[in-house]
């Protein structure tokens, strides 16, 4: 987020594997004798997390488990037994998702007011043969950064923005020339190691247990062995390590080179993104030209409502949600414009929750977004916002969209902002790449090593503050599910303030050194809990 587009799981994190736990404790709020769950204490998880646990975390219960995920399967054993939910559809703006996916294709909207392939305009709301959502992209795929398309065209923005985007340039540049080497020296370990260690152990995928298990003195083994339980404990299977850093050094050398201020990738799709009144643009190709670059928008999806039960891959937190696919999110910055029209179509076709994973640091029209943001809560719609994966404070560090104008006073109360949690319930439970926010920040939800859907019938673990804000729509569209009679104000408060409060001191930015109290991270102070979300629902709708 904010500097890479869309924002997939970083090579570069450390991902421990070893749950910390927790004692019982609960609050004295109740609903029909249920009790609400708190934060809990003191008591240590025995054993490294199984991988069946690992893959569905976040539903996991934070008492129970010992895992800090939303008590998903909680809900579902015990508050929704009978009760019958109405379909509610949820917005997913983002890279674009494959509609085509096995664990996706019973849960698409479908817009019945369109007759599909018959190139007419049957509902007349200017998209045509509009099945499953808009594709705002066209056939484009990759995009600038928002501080590149400011550095080609200074006229968008005032000379202060102007100048702050080229010294952020300078420095990128810069950052660039000095990574490449290590990058290149990554790369080369990472094949030379995996060749040792595939032909020692004989089998071209292997385990970080594995490799802890090698027994040899040989050399070229034990240099092998430890080179690759480094590389391993980045939290990717090699071979998506090696593409993960392939990819930085190529984006390196196009920084270096200046390609990424050489090309007009908005060209192809042929409108004016400076014209907001321009937009008859885009087609109905939801997927786009190429099924790689919709990772992202796919997994998003498959957090939100892959169908859950079905052996396949991982669970969706909703059932009753119908995923509307816009298409907005290119590999590069969004632009506020398709940003803008996305949240005005996905409200127009009836979403009552929009998941917006995506930002950026620069944003020229803003206003825009912001006017799409207030039109959305005119229409009682919850915008769910990822909080970004810089490890910066965004109370004062820019991070878009938002909904304060001056960081402090809110103009509309329909935006949700979700910071990522780690699955270890201790000091180390806020993700390392989270940014935090007193004001800014409303919530934190599960963000590391999520297992969803990704194209072509597959499920992968990625991670990032995107991947946290899904979860907690999910949640939000379970409430708006089963308490239609709620509003998107009632819906966004509920998950602030029926989460599960941290008091602790925890680890910030993957710091150690860096320790503050988890209550000054986020304006709650909380995290996500769908089982004490749905409890106060029920309260509020009697």
């Amino acid at each position: 987020m904010n500097t890479i587009k869309p924002i997939y799981i970083s090579a570069f994190a450390l991902l421990a594997l070893v749950g910390c736990g927790a004692s019982k404790q609960v609050s004295n709020t109740s609903t029909s004798g249920l009790v609400a769950i708190s934060a809990p204490l003191n008591i240590t998880k025995k054993a490294p997390i199984t991988e069946n646990d690992l893959k569905r975390w976040s539903h996991l219960d934070i008492v129970s488990d010992t895992i800090p995920g939303m008590s998903v399967d909680k809900v579902y054993a015990e508050l929704l037994k009978g009760k019958k939910g109405v379909p509610v559809i949820v917005g997913i703006v983002d890279s674009g998702v494959d509609i085509e996916h096995e664990d996706l294709k019973s849960v698409l909207w479908t817009n019945t007011k369109e007759i599909a392939g018959n190139g007419i305009d049957d509902d007349k709301n200017g998209y045509i043969d509009d099945i499953h959502g808009w594709n705002f992209l066209g056939d484009s795929t990759k995009e600038n950064l928002e501080y590149e398309r400011i550095i080609k065209d200074k006229t968008l923005v005032d000379d202060a923005t102007y100048q702050a985007a080229k010294a952020l340039n300078d420095k990128k540049v810069a950052e660039a020339a000095a990574g490449k080497t290590r990058s290149e020296q990554m790369l080369e370990t990472i094949v030379a190691g995996d060749a040792v260690l595939v032909k020692h152990l004989g089998k071209p995928v292997y385990t970080i247990e594995e490799v802890n298990a090698i027994v040899s003195q040989e050399p070229a083994t034990q240099k092998s062995k430890a080179a690759m339980q480094q590389m391993l404990s980045y939290g990717l299977p090699i071979a998506d390590l090696k593409v993960a850093v392939q990819k930085q050094l190529d984006d390196q050398v196009a920084l270096i080179n200046g390609d990424n201020l050489k090309t007009d990738y908005r060209k192809v799709v042929g409108d004016n993104p400076n014209d907001i009144t321009d937009t008859k643009y885009g087609n109905n190709n939801v997927m786009g030209p190429d099924k790689n670059e919709i990772l992202h928008g796919t997994h998003v999806a498959g957090i939100v409502a892959q169908s859950r039960n079905n052996v396949l891959g991982g669970d969706g937190v909703a059932n009753n949600v119908q995923i509307l696919t816009v298409r907005a999110v290119p590999d590069g910055d969004e632009y506020d414009k398709d940003i803008a029209l996305g949240i005005r179509y996905a409200v127009d076709n009836g979403a009552k929750v929009i998941n917006g994973s995506f930002g950026k640091s620069f944003s020229p029209h803003k206003q825009w977004v912001y006017d799409a943001i207030k039109y959305a809560e005119k229409k009682d719609v919850l915008i769910v916002h990822a909080a970004g994966n810089d490890a910066k404070d965004i109370d004062f560090a820019e991070n878009f969209p938002n909904d304060s104008e001056d960081k402090v006073t809110e103009f509309a109360d329909n935006l949700i902002t979700i910071g990522a949690l780690n699955f270890e319930y201790g000091n180390k439970v806020v993700a390392r790449f989270s940014n935090i926010g007193k004001i800014n920040v409303d919530v934190f939800a599960p963000g590391v090593k999520i297992y969803a859907t990704t194209p072509n019938n597959t499920y992968k673990y990625l991670q990032g503050t995107s991947m946290a804000a899904p979860n907690a729509a999910g949640v939000a569209a379970l409430i708006r599910s089963y308490y239609p009679k709620l509003s998107a104000k009632q819906v966004k408060h509920i998950l602030m303030d029926s989460g599960i409060a941290i008091s602790t001191e925890v680890i910030v930015g993957g710091k150690a050194n860096d320790t503050r109290s988890f209550t000054t991270l986020s304006k709650s102070g909380k995290i996500v809990n769908a089982y004490n979300a749905l409890l106060m629902a029920e309260k509020m709708a009697k």
